[in-house]
């Protein structure tokens, strides 16, 4: 469980990060959703040790990870955009991280052929596809087998086969009891594969429950209205 205590953080005089508490559950899909602005990726650059807080805390599993790097271990990140180098094969990349990790992966695993990596790992980076770096990047952020996933925007970009058999293992590695935190603008993905929502405006929580709740609270039938009646009351002042 990644626990989040009156988090406090400012970038100059922008306050991005307004008095944030709040529990991440473990065995749950959370999404994190919210205009451009509104704290997301501060967030999760908070859990990443990326950015430090100017006050509160943040647990995981009960122990402050303030100050501290080896839990990262137990992170898979997959970021929105991927930077890898350049000059090397999709497989040198993929060796490269296991050593850096000291971790041993099966390269040949399914989730290679999950991701139809196979005809791209003699290839070298430059020569990818922005949809293939992303692929290497969702194989990197699960092979590891973390306890805590962070997708950020994770199919955007790939195509329908592989956005497809990205979700589904998404599902599969939340029966195994993992923390998993995404990002994304589809609504109807958060729908498809999120348990819980988190729904920022601002620094600020406007909702931290199930997406089912927000849906029903809100008199709509899917997500995307519902998140756009709750935008356009907190533009009217309803949300203080």
């Amino acid at each position: 469980m990644i626990t989040f205590k009156n988090l406090e953080k400012k970038f100059g005089k922008f306050h991005v990060l307004k008095n944030i508490s709040l529990m991440v559950q473990p065995g749950k899909i959370t999404a994190i959703v919210g205009p451009n602005g509104s704290g997301k990726t501060t967030i999760i650059k908070s859990i990443l040790g990326l950015v430090k807080p100017d006050s509160g805390d943040i647990l995981i599993d009960d122990k402050s990870i303030l100050d501290k790097y080896l839990y990262r271990k137990n992170i898979g990140y997959m970021p929105q955009s991927a930077s890898f180098p350049e000059n090397l094969t999709v497989q040198e990349v993929i060796k490269m991280i296991a050593d850096l990790r000291n971790d041993i992966i099966d390269i040949e695993s399914s989730l290679i052929e999950i991701l139809n990596l196979i005809p791209e790992m003699n290839k070298q980076i430059k020569n990818l596809s922005g949809g293939n770096k992303q692929k290497l990047s969702a194989y990197i952020a699960l092979i590891f087998n973390p306890s805590i996933i962070i997708l950020d925007e994770p199919t955007a970009g790939l195509d329908p086969v592989a956005s497809s058999n990205l979700k589904q293992r998404i599902l599969e590695e939340r029966t195994k009891g993992k923390t998993i935190i995404l990002t994304s603008h589809i609504m109807s993905e958060i729908e498809e594969l999120a348990d819980n929502i988190l729904f920022l405006i601002d620094g600020r929580i406007v909702f931290d429950g199930e997406v089912k709740d927000l849906i029903e609270s809100s008199g709509e039938q899917k997500l995307e209205k519902a998140i756009a009646n709750m935008m356009t009351e907190n533009a009217n002042g309803t949300y203080n």
